[in-house]
């Protein structure tokens, strides 16, 4: 519990944060020893506990790769949570991560506004988070709970995160595959106020924080109290140019040219985002063009004389003045209306408010017993906007229901709202109390922990029965003074055919009558009790063998309650769901040795290994042990090679098992098998999904939309078993005999067998088609498809997927982290780079699957890293940061690579990034008054997200949206911190 000079020389290491490495705080280390080797002959050196690890050691001879990041680096970079300032670090910007931005627009893992950390890109589940050494408990809402939301702790309650980047459930069991990320908060009797802010040069998506801590240390014990709020402001679709326009963004082959249609309105290239209008679907009409129908709102149409119906033949089709049939050439492609006001108050980035409480406190209640506890509150609000298309009725023509329109054709008016989006609110506590003590050299601990995530998800809904009712009631059926079944709305009279109906300008009527919120509810809860001693068990020639022995007995419980319209599904277009409930008890007995094996031989300064073991027992799955093995070899002082292999096995998460069943939508076009003709002729379709689209009849030309079709998806309690993997790595240190230079280089490999995966619609009707077998394959019993006999409809109804052990991965890299620091005569000097090169990841979903490979594509770039300088002079600090991307393509997902065609023309697509990178640069005053100033920038030169063709890339207008590149543009930071 006393200081000692090694345990100094750590703490000076972290604070260094990415400038510095744990590398070179040995050279400190030995120096200061040297200096009073005297007085300190015999004690022994003070041993510290560090992630990876249950022994306690100096902390400089870690046998596995770790990395320190000092949340001083949050400041020098304008960084505002704790998954930004995580996603700098290279294991996890060789993939894309779950940001705030990326859960706008879909339902993802633990709801609206959450951020994980997915290690590796081996998904969220398999990284174990740990706060002070203990878990951290997973928060968010909706069925699919498990990993921790970043946002659950402010960035002002952290000292440092160590990232172990090597699998260690053997020590701390299920999720332990990837690694371990080991937030370290702040302690010690510093106590301040702290304002930041982030202003970025164009509106929108303004950052603004204030917290103070405050902290005592007197002869027995510590406190600390951080008190956090911060405000997100939203970043909406239309602050930025480059979510604007969704522009095909497609290159003529043999011009080199746009080839996207020009809307003769605006002269430029037209704005494909979501249309709206009249559908209009063909049932024989001799004079069918289109299947939308746009209406002339401004009279452009009319005065460009556009071709409209003019009926001469029965069932020929006739529409009321002001309509005109779109989108069935590349002329008319430029007059369809798809370019709403509403998407520019799409949220982009959502508006999040969130406040935070931390406290932690110890006291010895003895010389050799100390009792310590913390407590963590957070409420986070995210709110978030955007707009949506729906459809109904489906009316025929030629019923003469509707005066105007005539033909053999059904109508189906296809509107747009605004009424979109939800208010996520999440309240996470988590509490620890403990002991932990010495018993001469041993060192015990011994600890309870609870986390309780109660979050509420308010969800903007269309009601299915009102717009039913208002349907039916074209037809003849009861309106006036009746009420929905489901939602008991008074029933409104609804003019689907009016032209301001179908471009989202209802009356109050309509809105009342339509629109809806839905309140859900998620309650995860955790505790967990951990004991456990470590000490000396002998000497040996080379050393002291030590040890570490402990249990732990851990409960999960979920119960996610959807809103009442969802359980009943009466929320249109949307996915219903079930109640998710489930209870998880495991219980586990852990061990770890380390042997120093020799010393002081020639090419032997020193060789260390360390084993341990793990028992696990869940009763949702069963026991399993797991193991590792490291070694540590010291050639010389500065030289070192350091190799490991462990197994782990990860229990299904409590989702996994009881997601009550969830339906969601599918588009048609996701059919292997749509429009396989034109596909053929195009040279983009593979030739098994050919022969078996042959096989099953469906004529090739079959291209008619007849509406979503539905995925059905639940747990697999029952039926699941545990993940298991292997991981391994070896790497090579050396740092400087004077500690100015370091270098590490270490090889790593995963992989995961018997993985649980969630089997989707589209993955069950690809695995069907692409089948060797398709006579026999059992996917193909797993989804239901019409025969063609009503008007020409193939299209799929319902598809039954859900999670199954099915899948494995498979990642292989190197990380290199080199660092300099040093006094010159301009100042203090530190450079740092971290640099990742994923060799390979694959995913193979089947065993006789090809392992589709991610390494190389879009969002998952070979190459990643850091660059960070910085130069202290005085009572000034300059710093400057860079941080890249290589680049990336999904040509090789594609038969024909970039080349497709439109219209019948051959042009190239884009889904490609180059090699991007992103700088930042501060400049932090210390002043005598206790005042620390930083002002800086991030992405200094603006540099915009790469573009790309919607249809072949993830993006929002032609932006980007992958975790790599940056949304915000260039932004001014400050940071004022007054310590007292």
């Amino acid at each position: 519990m006393k200081n000692s000079h090694i345990a100094k020389s750590v703490r000076l290491a972290l604070a260094f944060g990415a400038a510095s490495t744990l590398l070179s705080a040995g050279a400190y280390a030995q120096d200061v020893t040297d200096q009073d080797e005297n007085a300190d002959a015999e004690e022994k050196a003070e041993r510290i506990t560090v992630v990876g690890s249950r022994i306690r050691t100096d902390g400089m001879d870690n046998p596995t790769p770790l990395e320190v990041i000092s949340t001083e680096l949050a400041v020098e970079q304008g960084l505002n949570t704790l998954g930004e300032l995580l996603r700098t670090s290279t294991v996890a910007s060789g993939s894309n991560q779950l940001t705030a931005a990326m859960s706008v627009g879909s339902v993802t893992e633990g709801g609206a506004g959450n951020e994980s950390i997915s290690m590796r890109g081996l998904g969220a589940n398999r990284t174990l988070v740990l706060l002070n050494g203990r878990r951290a408990g997973p928060a968010g809402t909706r069925g699919q709970v498990a990993a921790f939301d970043m946002n659950s702790i402010p960035v002002s309650a952290v000292e440092r995160v160590e990232i172990l980047k090597d699998g260690a459930s053997s020590l701390y069991g299920s999720d332990a595959v990837a690694g371990v990320i080991n937030i370290i908060t702040k302690k010690g009797d510093e106590s301040a106020i702290n304002f930041s802010a982030n202003q970025p040069t164009e509106s929108g998506g303004e950052n603004y924080r204030l917290n103070g801590t405050y902290g005592q240390a007197f002869d027995k014990g510590s406190f600390r109290v951080v008190a956090d709020y911060r405000l997100q402001q939203e970043l909406a679709r239309g602050d930025r140019d480059h979510f604007a326009c969704e522009q095909r963004y497609l290159i003529d082959q043999a011009t080199g040219e746009r080839a996207d249609p020009i809307d003769p309105r605006t002269g430029n290239y037209h704005c494909n985002d979501l249309p709206y209008g009249m559908w209009l679907w063909d049932y024989g009409a001799g004079n069918y063009l289109s299947t939308i129908q746009n209406y002339d709102y401004d009279g452009s149409k009319t005065a460009a004389g556009l071709p409209t119906y003019n009926p001469v033949n029965p069932g020929d089709i006739g529409v009321p003045e002001g309509w005109y049939p779109v989108g069935y050439d590349k002329l008319t492609d430029g007059w369809l209306d798809a370019d709403h006001p509403f998407q520019d108050l799409q949220t982009m980035v959502p508006r999040t408010e969130a406040w935070s409480l931390y406290a932690q406190a110890d006291y010895d209640l003895s010389d050799n017993v100390r009792f310590y506890s913390e407590i963590l509150h957070s409420v986070r609000e995210t709110k978030i906007n955007s707009y949506r298309q729906f459809w109904e009725p489906f009316i025929p023509a030629w019923a003469g229901l509707v005066p105007g329109w005539e033909g053999d054709v059904a109508l189906d008016p296809t509107a747009v709202t605004d009424h979109s989006g939800s208010v996520t609110t999440i309240d996470y506590t988590r509490g620890v109390v403990g002991l932990e003590g010495s018993l001469g050299f041993w060192n015990w601990d011994i600890s309870w922990q609870r986390s309780l995530s109660s979050g509420t998800y308010d969800t903007k809904i269309i009601l299915q029965d009102a717009l039913e009712m208002a349907a039916n009631a074209i037809w003849g059926d009861p309106c006036e003074g009746e009420v929905s079944p489901i939602s008991k709305r008074a029933c409104y009279a609804i003019d689907f055919f009016d032209p301001e109906y179908v471009r989202g300008n209802f009356d109050q009527g309509t809105r009342d009558f339509l629109f809806g919120m839905d309140h859900g509810k998620t309650i995860y809860k955790q505790d967990t009790v951990d004991a456990y001693i470590t000490g000396d068990l002998f000497d040996l020639p080379a050393g002291t063998v030590a040890t570490a022995v402990g249990v732990a007995y851990q409960t999960d419980s979920i119960v996610d309650t959807p809103g009442e319209q969802t359980l009943q599904g009466n929320s249109w277009g949307m996915s219903s769901a079930g109640i998710t409930a489930g209870r998880q008890t495991t219980v586990a007995a852990y061990g770890e040795i380390q042997v120093p094996v020799l010393r002081d031989l020639p090419g032997v300064y020193a060789l260390d290994l360390t084993g341990s073991a793990r028992w696990t027992d869940v009763n949702t799955y069963g026991s399993d042990t797991t193991f590792k093995i490291s070694a540590n070899w010291a050639i010389t002082e500065d030289l070192r090679v350091r190799a490991s292999r462990g197994t782990s096995f990860r229990s299904p998460a409590l989702f996994e098992l009881y997601l009550g069943d969830q339906s969601a939508f599918f588009d048609q076009r996701s059919d292997p098998c749509w429009d396989w003709a034109a596909r053929e002729d195009a040279g983009t379709i593979n030739e098994r999904v050919l022969a078996n689209c042959q096989a099953d009849g469906i004529p090739g030309d079959y291209a008619q939309d007849f509406g979503s079709g539905t995925a059905y998806t639940g747990g697999g309690a029952g039926t699941l078993k545990a993940e298991t993997s292997v991981s391994e790595g070896v790497g090579i240190v050396w740092s400087s005999p004077e500690g100015t230079v370091a270098a590490s280089v270490d090889y790593y490999q995963v992989r995961i067998d018997n993985q649980v995966d969630d089997i989707t619609g589209v993955s069950i009707l690809n695995l069907c088609y692409r089948s060797d077998d398709f006579e026999n394959e059992p996917f193909c019993d797993r989804f239901t498809r019409n025969d063609g006999t009503e008007t020409g409809n193939w299209g799929i109804d319902e598809v039954y997927g859900g999670y199954v052990n099915v899948a494995s991965q498979y990642v292989r890299g190197v990380d290199t982290v080199l660092s300099y620091q040093d006094d010159t005569p301009m100042g203090y000097l530190r450079l740092r780079l971290d640099h990742t090169i994923q060799i390979e990841r694959t995913y193979q979903q089947f065993a006789d699957s090809q392992p589709e490979q991610y390494v190389g594509l879009l969002g998952n770039p070979r190459h990643s890293g850091t660059i960070t300088a910085s130069l202290e002079r005085d009572t000034w600090t300059y710093t400057w940061a860079t941080r890249y991307a290589g680049k990336v393509d999904d040509y090789g997902e594609y038969v024909n690579g970039s080349a497709t065609t439109y219209r019948g023309t051959p042009v190239y697509f884009n889904a490609e990034a180059p090699t991007t990178f992103y700088h930042t640069a501060s400049v932090s005053k210390q002043f005598e008054n206790d005042i620390d100033l930083t002002v800086g920038i991030t992405n200094v030169f603006d540099k915009k997200p790469p573009l790309g063709s919607p249809a072949y890339s993830y993006t929002t207008g032609n932006a980007m949206m992958y975790s790599q590149y940056d949304q915000f543009g260039r932004q001014v930071f400050i940071n004022l911190n007054y310590s007292f």
